[in-house]
């Protein structure tokens, strides 16, 4: 889980900060107050390119991530090794590069 949440406040971290902050502010109704809010996070990380990419390259590392933590409800601090192969690959994600401008098609033969 902190895993998740330093990728997404490092490329989402104004969608983070607007939720945190309407929590903040609606102790009682936060939950309904500040649902667009949490969308808003989630529609972040899932259009996001290097968020999308990161969920691509390190798949291998979350996953086992992910397992260790059902193996350990009781014992997470168990899985850091888990969460450090899985921050260490998403840091060497580089965002997908955009494509270069192509030369035209040559012109056909007369």
């Amino acid at each position: 889980m902190q895993a998740a949440l330093e990728v997404t406040a490092r490329y989402c971290g104004r969608e983070l900060d607007q939720y945190g902050q309407c929590v903040a502010a609606k102790p009682e109704s936060w939950q309904r107050d500040c649902h667009h809010l949490k969308m808003s996070i989630a529609r972040c990380t899932s259009s996001h390119p290097i968020i999308r990419e990161i969920r691509q390259v390190c798949a291998e590392p979350f996953v086992a991530f992910e397992e260790c933590l059902r193996q350990n409800e009781a014992a997470v601090g168990n899985c850091a090794e888990h969460v450090r192969r899985f921050l260490q690959c998403a840091e060497q994600v580089q965002p997908p590069s955009s494509p270069t401008a192509r030369e035209p098609p040559p012109l056909p033969a007369s």
